[in-house]
Formats: structure tokens, sequence, C-alpha cells
């Protein structure tokens, strides 16, 4: 089974759609690799600079 979250209130659960707003849910992930990242080098500063 994969967790979802949904796009409206923000609950996470198992189904497709949200049981308290009826809302559809989402599987939330990390975001795709891309090596046409624009802002990866700004990230990775930002990762050092805190640290």
């Amino acid at each position: 089974m994969i967790m979802r979250k949904c796009r409206k209130c923000n609950e996470y659960t198992f189904s497709d759609v949200c049981k308290k707003c009826g809302e559809k849910t989402i599987i939330p992930g990390p975001a795709r690799y891309s090596p046409e990242d624009r802002y990866g080098k700004y990230r990775r500063m930002m990762k050092r600079w805190k640290m």
C-alpha cells in the first residue's frame, strides 16, 4: 500500500479519495531528478550554507 495525501486538507490516507473532504488524493514524493535542473546549483549552495 502507498501512503497518499489530500490536496485540500493535507490529511494522509491510503485511499484514492479523502474521507474528510472527498477530494482526490496524490502520492507525495520527492521531485524527479533532472540533469537540466536550473536551480540545483543554488539548492546545493544553500544546503552547504546552512550546515
